[in-house]
């Protein structure tokens, strides 16, 4: 329900940091932490090179599936861009899509839809990283595009006016959030005078000011090989690999490169900033400049921040005590310096005075004090130990490799771990002595406003990516038709093993020998929706927060301290997982079960949990956000709907602690729980340890409903949600579908969809975004539950183009429908899709995420395998007539979250 999506998805740092152009305030987050240990790392060891054209090549085997990643960082970001011109790197890194001298912009797109991978880009202050995941056998492809984009990018006039109206449609949605809008003048105020004093978004100023002799010149300035670092990972060869980088790179001439920017902020001054919000909660940031990750002293720094955040720690402490809602310090890392904030909430009707005085107190005492040693020594076992999982993700061990050497100038990742295991408990207590002074620190409070009533039947207004859809057949270059043309028929997949224990529970244990970790994922199927009892909404969530409160045996302190001496991550409740160095699972494993299975269930937490709901609840079920979500579920579902329930604050606080003791009796049990477990173990071993701690538990009483039942056809309504804090509006135009995921005719929908709009090269993108600018992102959806399916359509845009962006939209359905898509069209989606299917593969996390997901949807494990023979097999005509039969033009909702506009 509402509040538990608002403890597990709205956390401090989405607040704060997913404002959509995730690396432009931050270089891109990653899962994975170096460690100096050598049985951690992948078998086989990488292999580095440097072209006589200066161009540095990382290969890093890892055997994971075959897959490969390559990314390509180029050593100038922001940081380098003209005076008055800040998003010059970004603007040049969609450019960077549109073509090039060998390689035109739909040759590009056609590539791209056919490779079924994921490509994307990123722009920092001092790296632009452009990078592609692929099936393996399609690694040549990958360099031959990343080859002419280096050399002889084509920057046309007329593509930049195109793209210029999308980079805006940018600007405007992150401008919107108030976490960006936040992030971008504390970054102002503490680098001012600085190249970090503006963020690499850039401003629509400054875009309507940029011409393509500016871009071509920055382009010329360091898009070089020898300012280039070129990471591939994966299911590779090292010696062939390098050979093949070099007869792809080898003819790019090196050239001088300007004089780097340097980064030398000044003295910063306390202030205290204001912003009202449309977030469901108030928040208090207490902001401090930290090192950056070329300095010495960024171990430190990365150490101090793990033990703010700690929930051993004093800031953490607040939410058990009552006095937030939520609290942690996110640490916003860039190459040259960095900002530490320290974050709480408070209720939306709350005064954040008190809050704040805490906060001061805490981090007055800890610079005064010094932090505890033991918190010090737990942070460097769980960053050494992360080190273990890198080689679980392809893309994630390119993204890990590309930090060390890019943006921390080091050799390797084992470079960052050594100076990790070197940090003395005095030197954090230094670097916490320097970067928590009180009269060096920014003080922001972020304020809950309403956001109005939502209007229904009333008209309104008249990951990053890039890709353009061709409207006419492409030929492609001989180098990428050799290699993409020919599409064979899918091959099973290996499949997991898959076990049912005597309780019901179902285990599923994918084995992989990439590294020495094991990692534990599982879900107990809940709907809180069939089965809180009436008048009691609002249980499930607090029984699932009070997970964290401990066990019957350890206390929360206690129980977070043994897996902190394990270096291990867990959490626990209606979906519970672990991760862990394989020699610690079986005790992780203990810890685990005993939190999941014997929760501590407090009376003092209960009545912490509790209020801390009701007063969450107070702000969301009046935030922006929450009533666009609820208005979206309102235009696809009956009146009295089970999914339309509301908790109510003041129901809330009349809820005890017999309430979530009768909820927790009932609604959890092995009869409805699925554990998948992935790494290095074998599923006889799985089985045995599952059998050991989770064999006991037993299910009571008869087994609840889970599933809301079907519903009948949705039709057209309109709603308008007021959000002052947004310039741009949030479209959403969906309706409930007829068909069942278990029904076969759902892939002919699926790969039609991937024509229209799932994807970047899609007719939607094509028609809303390149042509005409209406919008930046477009998608249509489809989603399913085992009883019930939807489709829509979303979009961002300004205001006075949300009625051209719909029309546009319906146009393209109406297309799918009247015709078949055209053979190249039909070829392009198949071939993404079966790829696209292979790659799912390329880590455990999203092998994982998959086997929980059909085993929620009731669906065979080999799900993937059966849509890969649908998906090869289906024609035109059976796409044209999916949508005929399933989608409805007429009957699309539409829900805009927005600004106010004047008739």
């Amino acid at each position: 329900m509402i509040a538990r999506q608002f403890f597990k998805v709205v956390s401090l740092s989405l607040l704060l940091c997913g404002t959509g152009l995730g690396s432009a305030m931050a270089p891109m987050a990653h899962a994975t932490r170096p460690a100096p240990v050598p049985a951690l790392i992948q078998p086989e060891m990488p292999l580095q090179a440097t072209l006589p054209n200066g161009l540095r090549v990382v290969i890093v085997p890892d055997r994971l599936a075959p897959v490969v990643s390559t990314q390509v960082n180029y050593l100038a970001g922001s940081a380098a861009a003209p005076a008055g011109f800040p998003g010059t790197a970004h603007a040049l890194e969609h450019m960077m899509f549109r073509g090039s001298h060998g390689l035109d912009r739909d040759q590009l797109a056609a590539i791209g839809a056919r490779l079924g991978g994921s490509y994307n880009a990123d722009t920092t202050e001092n790296v632009t990283q452009f990078f592609y995941t692929a099936p393996a056998e399609n690694l040549d492809v990958l360099l031959h595009i990343e080859a002419l984009r280096m050399n002889g990018l084509t920057l046309a006039a007329e593509d930049w006016t195109h793209e210029r109206g999308a980079i805006e449609q940018e600007v405007s949605r992150d401008m919107s959030s108030p976490g960006y809008v936040y992030l971008a003048r504390l970054q102002s105020i503490l680098f001012a005078g600085t190249p970090y004093e503006h963020d690499a978004l850039g401003s629509r100023a400054s875009f309507d000011r940029t011409d393509t002799a500016m871009l071509r010149r920055f382009y010329r300035n360091w898009y070089a090989p020898n300012n280039a670092i070129l990471v591939i990972t994966g299911a590779v060869d090292p010696t062939s690999t390098l050979e093949l980088v070099r007869t792809t790179f080898a003819g790019i001439p090196a050239r001088r490169l300007p004089p780097r920017p340097e980064i030398h902020p000044g003295p910063v001054h306390a202030q205290t900033l204001h912003f009202p919000t449309d977030y469901p909660i108030g928040l208090v940031a207490i902001a401090s400049r930290m090192p950056g990750q070329n300095s010495h002293d960024y171990a430190a720094a990365r150490i101090l921040s793990d033990v703010l955040s700690s929930q051993r720690g004093a800031l953490y402490d607040l939410v058990p005590q009552g006095h937030a809602l939520l609290a942690s310090f996110d640490f916003i890392t860039k190459a040259d310096a960095g900002i530490g904030i320290a974050i709480a909430a408070f209720p939306k009707d709350g005064a954040p005075a008190p809050l704040q005085a805490r906060m001061q107190n805490i981090l007055h005492t800890l610079r005064e004090n010094g932090v505890p040693a033991d918190l010090v020594d737990a942070a460097k076992r769980k960053e050494l130990a992360q080190l273990g999982f890198a080689a679980n993700s392809i893309s994630g061990l390119a993204e890990s490799w590309s930090e060390a050497q890019a943006v921390m100038g080091l050799q390797s990742p084992d470079d960052e771990a050594s100076a990790f295991a070197a940090v003395t408990p005095e030197d954090v207590n230094r670097l916490a002595r320097q970067v928590l002074d009180p009269q060096q620190s920014i003080t922001a409070i972020l304020t809950p406003r309403d956001a109005g009533h939502p209007t229904t039947d009333k008209g309104f207004g008249g990951s990053e990516s890039f890709a353009s859809t061709p409207d006419h057949a492409v030929s492609l270059p001989q180098w990428a038709s050799d290699s993409l043309l020919a599409l064979r028929p899918p091959e099973p997949s290996p499949q997991p093993a898959s076990f049912t224990l005597p309780n019901g529970l179902r285990l599923i244990v994918r084995p992989a020998s990439v590294s020495h970790t094991i990692s534990l994922y599982g879900t107990i199927r809940q709907n809180e929706d069939m089965q809180e009892p009436p008048g009691k909404e609002g249980i499930a969530d607090i029984t699932d927060e009070l997970f964290h409160y401990g066990s019957t045996s350890h206390d929360r302190i206690g129980l977070q301290k043994a897996f902190d001496d394990i270096a291990a991550t867990e959490s626990a409740g209606a979906d519970f997982s672990l991760s862990v160095l394989t020699p610690d699972f079986a005790r992780g494993l203990d810890l685990l079960a005993e939190n999941e299975l014997h929760p501590a269930l407090p009376e003092p937490a209960f009545k912490v949990v509790r209020a801390n709901t009701a007063a969450s609840l107070s702000g969301l079920l009046h935030s922006p956000g929450y009533l666009f979500s609820h208005a979206m579920q309102a235009a696809i579902s009956p009146s009295g709907d089970p999914s339309l329930r509301q908790p109510d604050p003041k129901r809330v606080m009349k809820l005890t602690l017999a309430d979530c003791r009768a909820f927790w009796a009932s609604a959890y049990r092995p009869d409805l729980t699925t554990i998948v477990i992935t790494g290095d173990i074998t599923p006889d071993a799985a089985y045995r340890a599952i059998s050991r701690t989770f064999g006991a538990w037993h299910a009571t009483g008869p087994t609840p409903v889970v599933d809301l039942p079907s519903r009948p056809d949705s039709h057209m309504s309109e709603t308008h949600v007021p959000d002052p804090s947004s310039t741009q509006a949030s479209v959403s135009l969906p309706e409930s579908l007829g068909l069942m995921v278990a029904n076969p005719e759902h892939f002919a929908l699926s790969l039609g969809n991937e024509i229209l709009g799932s994807g970047f090269s899609s007719r939607l993108y094509r028609d809303l975004r390149v042509r005409t600018g209406y919008v930046y992102t477009v998608r249509s959806n489809l989603t399913w539950r085992r009883n019930r399916s939807a489709y829509s359509i979303s979009f961002g845009a300004d205001p006075d183009r949300i009625a051209a962006a719909r029309e546009a939209a319906l146009r393209d359905i109406r297309a799918m429908q009247t015709q078949p898509v055209n053979e190249d069209e039909l070829t392009m989606a198949r071939a993404g899709m079966l790829r696209g299917l292979a790659l799912q593969s390329a880590s455990l996390d999203t092998i994982a995420a998959s086997y929980l997901h059909f085993s929620d949807l009731g669906l065979p494990l080999n799900q993937n395998d059966i849509a890969a023979q649908a998906y090869y097999t289906l024609d035109a005509n059976a796409i044209r007539d999916a949508f005929r039969k399933w989608i409805r033009p007429a009957d699309l909702a539409e829900i805009v979250k927005g600004p106010e506009t004047t008739p």
